[in-house]
């Protein structure tokens, strides 16, 4: 037997078996010698104990009588299917089981030693509700459709949860009255529909323990796992253009009224927009909306009277209107009861369509009869609810996608160089389609093509990132214990000394290493124990408001923290990209000029690009190789300036960073692929992956034999795999020395073999730098740092 805590309900149970005593009763009196004589045994044996027909109270009497109560209940609980029915008796609204079969009892054993089956999803103080309508339903005559599927969720023994749906049998079951119930008018049942969650209104017209239910009820129980995995499924993969759909609300309607049984239902739908506060209409065939009517939108505040804008908006939970004719005349016409009477409406429910508290859209549900929509089946929709909020997640995603699509479309540039590709795909899908054809956007490949990479890398900016962050940290924390210990010595509270306590613990816990969890730990320190305090202070002692209040000067209002060394780190960061993005930015529309070639950048903690130079992209313009190898020569000449242009800007910086620069050499022509779906071009194919994986992997790379670090201060690091690459930039780079672009300090490397990728050496030359584009001086990286200090 398993009994669950002591809570208060509207019926007291009463545990007896006279209801079922009683057929065997009638069973005795059976011509049937066999059908009496197993009747009479069982009479026999329950006859020495006659409160088991009377009724009990004490669960342990439970206990005391199993053998008898398992001879009363053979017949309910047959020993042949105990293995296989997962099958108990029990309680109403109690988690008090008893007689169970062996598969129940090897079910819950299998869920661990301390596990109870609670039913999913109940809510605290719906049982009690429930209690009163199935009261409401046997004992006042008011038949209200409250049916809805119960479930346990017990995990199995590899900890996979396991759902089953529980079916109830009360034919052992009777609903009494006691001195305690109250006689409801219909007025008071109207009331307690308006208001299925004031239960306090629901103890009032029906106390606790009003009524008795005598008896008992047998569960069982079905493994509906299988089933509520395809559930989840269909909740993920529900049909596209919904909108475009000339069937969808049409059968969307059909399932909501066989859902609410009955022929009267519509179904309507609303747009939240949050920014503006406003519900708008859904666009769509058959889609319309009883909340706006004929109206594009609305705002909310005038769609909604004051509480369902809050029940909505605020609490995310329905709205029913059980009759709307009665709350037309109570609010004078307020909205929205006017809109609903003026179309013919007499009960309605409003369902919040929300995701982690975000409301999307309100689902609205309306029929031509009076009561048959109602606060109390308005629980239903619990059910179906996330298989809607799924499909407007979705469709929101697919509308986000359209807008984004025409965004790019009209105001997003394809490279300059490429464009000319993507206007031909552009009028052939245009022919196409005129034609009555169906026309789908083809992918755009360049075939072989030169594949040239470089990376200008803050080093370091991890450390440098945390290191702010630690300095941060560790000042506002120590600006909190100031103010604290002032506190304490005014107030010698414990709770004070306790706080000063962890955030000098906190403080030690950062001074040496950052980890990942421990910024958020910090956060939430101030947030959810400091914070309130600091109120506190503000309202009770006008020196402890002063110092909370300079403290409060310090806190940047964006990021509600101290943001002094994050900040000159974030601008340090944001102004390196911007100056190295300025120069190849500029120099690129002259390396155009020379032969078209894809170019593409992007920011990180500095700045990387990608160029594919080719005949497939230079179109009518006819390639060479001569264009390849001046196409690297202009490369190296601009990671040099981009060095030269940082270095410059370095004195200027809050935080003093270094970069160090790298370029990657791949003498194989490959093919890159425009993907749709990241709107990007990409190395095509399996084997032209290899560049790709050198690519991520190259900067982490060390000199063979050694634990140096391939990328350096001061030198430009270039990779590559083959002898003739190394002959043609060793050329390149005494060219550009003869230029003052790089020292004689050069040498030949071999890298460790990278996963996947071996064979790899590397030139690494030093830079020369000039201080000043004036200056026709030049500096070595240690010589500059020096000149820098002095």
């Amino acid at each position: 037997m398993m009994a669950g805590k002591e809570k208060i309900m509207p019926l007291k149970h009463l545990i007896s078996f006279d209801k079922l005593l009683k057929r065997y009763d009638e069973m005795a009196k059976s011509k049937d010698k066999d059908l009496a004589a197993r009747a009479k045994r069982v009479l026999k044996a329950q006859a020495p104990f006659p409160e088991l027909r009377e009724g009990f109270t004490d669960v342990s009497l439970l206990e005391e009588h199993k053998d008898v109560i398992r001879i009363i209940l053979q017949d309910s609980f047959s020993e042949v299917l105990t293995e296989n029915e997962i099958k108990v008796a029990s309680l109403p609204y109690y988690d008090i089981v008893f007689n169970s079969s062996k598969r129940f009892q090897k079910i819950v054993e299998t869920a661990g030693p301390n596990f109870k089956p609670v039913l999913r999803n109940l809510a605290e103080g719906i049982d009690y509700i429930m209690g009163c309508v199935v009261i409401l339903g046997y004992y006042y005559g008011y038949k209200f459709d409250f049916s809805r599927p119960y479930f346990y969720d017990i995990p199995d023994a590899n900890g996979v949860m396991r759902h089953y749906r529980i079916l109830y049998n009360a034919d052992f079951l009777e609903v009494l009255p006691t001195e305690n119930s109250l006689d409801l008018t219909q007025d008071d049942v109207d009331e307690l529909l308006d208001n299925p969650n004031d239960l306090e209104l629901w103890k009032t017209k029906i106390p606790p323990e009003s009524f008795i239910s005598k008896g008992f009820v047998i569960s069982n129980m079905f493994d509906v796992t299988t089933e509520q995995a395809i559930s989840d499924i269909k909740s993920g993969l529900i049909g596209n253009d919904k909108r475009g759909n000339e069937n969808f609300i049409q059968d969307l309607q059909e399932t909501f009224r066989s859902f609410f049984k009955t022929k009267n239902l519509k179904v309507g739908f609303v747009t939240y927009n949050a920014r503006e506060d406003q519900f708008e209409r859904v666009y769509g065939k058959g889609m319309e909306s009883f909340i706006l009517r004929e109206d594009e939108k609305q705002e909310c505040n005038d769609a909604l009277c004051q509480g369902s804008y809050k029940k909505l908006l605020v609490d995310n939970t329905y709205f029913a209107i059980a009759d709307v004719d009665r709350f037309f005349r109570v609010s004078e016409g307020a909205a929205p009861y006017k809109g609903l009477k003026e179309q013919g409406i007499k009960s309605a429910v409003f369902a919040p369509i929300a995701s982690n508290g975000d409301l999307l859209g309100v689902l609205e549900v309306v029929s031509s009869k009076k009561g048959e929509l109602n606060a109390v089946n308005a629980q239903k929709l619990d059910d179906i609810m996330p298989f809607i909020v799924s499909a407007v997640i979705r469709s929101k995603i697919e509308e986000e996608n359209l807008i984004d699509a025409i965004i790019q479309n009209e105001c997003t540039s394809v490279h300059s160089s490429v464009y000319w590709r993507f206007q031909e795909e552009a009028k052939r899908f245009i022919k196409e389609d005129l034609q009555g054809q169906q026309p789908s956007f083809q992918e755009i490949v360049f075939n072989d093509v030169y594949p040239l990479y470089g990376q200008v890398d803050i080093k370091g900016s991890s450390n440098a990132r945390n290191t702010a962050i630690q300095r941060d940290l560790i000042i506002q924390l120590t600006a909190i214990n100031e103010v604290i210990k002032i506190a304490f010595e005014k107030e010698k509270l414990p709770i004070y000394e306790e706080l000063i306590f962890r955030a000098e613990n906190l403080i030690t816990s950062i001074k040496d290493t950052l980890y990942s969890s421990s910024e958020q730990n910090i956060f939430d320190f101030i947030k959810d124990e400091v914070a309130p305090v600091f109120k506190h202070y503000k309202k009770s002692d006008p020196e402890l408001k002063r110092l909370v209040q300079e403290y409060e000067k310090t806190i940047d209002p964006t990021t509600h923290t101290y943001y002094d060394h994050r900040r000159n780190y974030d601008e340090s960061v944001m102004e390196i990209n911007k100056s190295l993005v300025a120069v190849i930015d500029q120099k690129q529309a002259q390396a155009q000029e020379m032969f078209p070639h894809y170019f593409e950048r992007y920011k990180t903690d500095g700045v990387e690009h990608n160029m594919y130079i080719g005949e497939s992209i230079s179109g009518n313009k006819k390639f060479n190789s001569l264009y390849l190898n001046n196409l690297r020569l202009w490369q190296l000449q601009v990671m040099c300036e981009m060095e030269n242009t940082y270095y410059n800007l370095k004195p200027e910086l809050p935080v003093q960073l270094d970069v160090a620069s790298l370029i990657l050499v791949y003498s194989t022509s490959l093919s890159i692929r425009f993907r749709m779906d990241e709107k990007q071009f990409d190395v095509d194919g399996t084997y032209n992956a290899r560049y790709e994986i050198i690519k991520k992997r190259i900067d982490k790379s060390f000199i063979k034999g050694t634990s140096e670090r391939l990328t350096q201060n001061g030198k430009l690091a270039i990779v590559y795999s083959q002898r003739k690459d190394e002959q043609e930039y060793l050329r390149y780079i005494s060219f550009l020395k003869a230029k003052g672009y790089f020292t004689n300090n050069i040498e030949i490397v071999e890298l460790e073999g990278l996963q996947g990728v071996s064979g790899l050496k590397a030139i690494r030359a030093e830079i020369l730098y000039k201080k000043g584009e004036e200056s026709n001086k030049t500096y070595t990286y240690d010589d500059l740092m020096e000149e820098l200090k002095a």
